[in-house]
């Protein structure tokens, strides 16, 4: 739902989007693009398949190539551009990736993160920004589900980069007055997810082809999912809220359905959507991965009236949709080619 109050808001209005090809980012620019806001994304690699491209978006919008951790770059991009507001979706997201890669992960998630709040600080046209943590930040915790004002604590590698990052949006918050908040959400799932080691676009890719879905720990991990819609609603929502409401700046806010599943049961809500009586392969090789994590986003729905557009089943069915069509189509132009 686009209300008139937030077309208003965002028609021709200045926005850069870091990270536009990323599932989230991809989502973020489609609804930005349905508001009429004038955009402006920064991507460091492209990619043919992410939604962005696969949608037409990034034909509406103006790109950037090159990378997060530039200062100079993004400097150059919010003055010439005058850039209202940012969205910081950009980082290295994938948690195997971080163990294996730590350095990498680090660099682009951390300093990646002061870059851009820096550049932030030196534009005299900035007035909201938002910056992408995570669930993750809050590491483990006695008590769930997480709340704002759990302390932060990451403890591997992934963790520790949005902890980091997390910190650095408030200092500069606190410090520099940059008018930035903080969303931590929890697992991210819909339709432009390319990484297929991931459990939704995983299972969904392997029920395709009729293949049995791999889960890769014990299958009694315990997350949050929140549709990406619903994830690119709330960015908008948070900067409209900001704009109004200066007083939040530094604030952080959780974003989540609310409804903590077991990696298992979420494989079973995907193969009875899609039919299928597939006996799933458990792995069991899941490591440096915290047990259970699930949000409160009652901050979210007091403060900025926040609520998921979705439930989960019908998050769940559109995302299937989108991989039924994504895959018919790949398969069609394969057998175009052979022929």
């Amino acid at each position: 739902m686009l209300s008139e109050s937030s077309r208003a808001f965002w028609r021709d209005r200045p926005v850069c989007v870091t990270g536009a090809t990323g599932l989230v980012g991809s989502w973020v620019v489609k609804r930005l693009l349905a508001l009429g806001a004038d955009i402006v994304c920064l991507v460091r690699d492209w990619v043919p398949q992410s939604e962005l491209a696969r949608s037409g978006a990034i034909e509406r919008v103006k790109v950037v190539r090159g990378d997060v951790r530039d200062q100079t770059l993004l400097e150059r991009v919010l003055g010439e551009q005058e850039i209202d507001s940012v969205i910081h979706l950009a980082a290295q997201t994938i948690v195997g990736v971080a163990n294996r890669n730590p350095i990498s992960t680090f660099e682009t998630n951390i300093q990646g993160t002061w870059s851009l709040l820096e550049a932030c600080r030196r534009s005299p046209s900035v007035k909201q920004v938002v910056i992408a943590s995570s669930d993750k930040a809050y590491g483990d915790q006695e008590r769930l589900p997480y709340e704002e004002d759990a302390p932060l604590q990451g403890q591997h590698p992934y963790d520790v980069s949005k902890s980091c990052a997390d910190l650095l949006a408030h200092a500069y918050a606190t410090t520099y007055h940059v008018p930035v908040c903080i969303t931590r959400c929890g697992n991210f799932y819909g339709g432009g997810d390319l990484n297929w080691n991931r459990i939704v676009p995983g299972t969904i890719r392997s029920i395709l082809r009729g293949a049995r879905p791999v889960i890769r720990s014990d299958g009694s991990f315990v997350r949050d999912y929140i549709y990406v819609e619903d994830a690119a609603a709330a960015y908008t929502l948070l900067i409209e809220r900001l704009a109004g409401c200066p007083d939040l700046r530094g604030e952080a806010f959780n974003f989540s359905n609310e409804r903590p599943m077991t990696v298992m049961e979420l494989v079973a809500a995907i193969l009875s959507l899609m039919g299928s009586t597939l006996e799933p392969e458990i792995r069991n090789e899941a490591s440096h991965e915290i047990k259970a994590q699930y949000l409160s986003a009652r901050k979210a729905r007091e403060l900025l009236h926040w609520r998921p557009l979705c439930s989960l089943e019908e998050g769940l069915r559109r995302t299937i949709r989108w991989y039924e069509t994504a895959m018919s189509m790949r398969a069609t132009r394969h057998a175009v080619r052979v022929h």
